[in-house]
């Protein structure tokens, strides 16, 4: 199941990749060796964006090197962002991203959690336009920054914004994604099991009986198809760092989508348990 990015129109599968935490993995080659088999059953089975960040440790590193060794540049559609302050030191560290994600071209460039935005924006401007970047975005994960984050997509254009939206913290639907939904934005929703809170609320608790009625297998599946009915949403990107996991998350993206008549009762029912 794929989702148009609204500036273009290039479709992406809506269920993607974080790499936050499960990527730092360093030169450990037994760490990294279950991460190899997560990154080969993604693009497998059709998952498409991985998304990382300097701030993440190794992640950025090891990332690359896998990708590189599978050979799946081609396949992928990869995303990390600048987390600096300064035009100079920000431009270090994305040259840095580059090497490190051993990518020529990057697909998507985000301004991490607003640092410096107006710096960092003029030159992602710039590298647009010189092709070194595809899209340019901003990101943040928590509530408190929302309205500073809609202040910043009304002041400037981007492509896609990265922000939190799960069934466990709802508040970005009251304003940025009809906003982002209306100008074209494209949205990243990252959080989507609360850091793992979700699955501690849900744990030895049946999925309700209508759940395979559109393919929900699992309550992991039943988080991301929740999310991605959204109409303003583009792709989920869920962390993981086990085989089985990715797989389990990557089916959200097949079969049919939840409805808001059905968004709305799948909400319920997690609201009661």
């Amino acid at each position: 199941m794929t989702r148009k990015i609204p500036s273009t129109g290039e479709a992406i599968p809506a269920i993607g990749l974080g790499t936050w935490q499960v990527f730092d993995a360093g030169n450990n080659a037994a760490a990294r060796a279950p991460l190899r088999e997560v990154l080969a059953a993604f693009a497998k089975a059709g998952g498409k964006m991985i998304d990382s960040s300097p701030m993440y440790g190794s992640a950025e590193s090891v990332a690359g090197d896998l990708v590189a060794e599978l050979g799946l540049r081609e396949k992928l559609f990869i995303a990390t962002k600048v987390w600096t302050r300064g035009r100079e030191e920000g431009i270090r560290e994305m040259e840095t991203s580059f090497k490190r994600l051993r990518v020529k071209q990057m697909d998507l460039m985000q301004v991490h959690n607003l640092l410096d935005m107006d710096v960092h924006t003029k030159t992602l401007r710039d590298w647009k336009s010189q092709g070194r970047i595809r899209y340019l975005g901003i990101t943040h994960y928590t509530a408190s920054a929302h309205a500073e984050v809609e202040r910043q997509l009304k002041k400037e254009k981007y492509d896609f914004l990265q922000i939190n939206y799960s069934l466990a913290e709802r508040e970005s639907e009251k304003r940025l994604l009809p906003y982002c939904l209306q100008n074209k934005i494209a949205v990243i929703a990252n959080r989507p099991f609360a850091e793992g809170a979700m699955f501690r609320r849900v744990r030895g608790k049946p999925l309700p009986p209508w759940a395979d009625g559109i393919g929900i297998a699992s309550w992991a599946q039943y988080f991301l198809k929740w999310i991605a009915g959204h109409p303003a949403v583009t792709c989920v990107i869920p962390g993981t760092g086990r085989p089985e996991h990715v797989a389990d998350n990557v089916a959200a993206g097949f079969g049919a989508l939840p409805d808001e008549k059905m968004r709305k009762q799948m909400a319920e029912y997690f609201d009661a348990l």
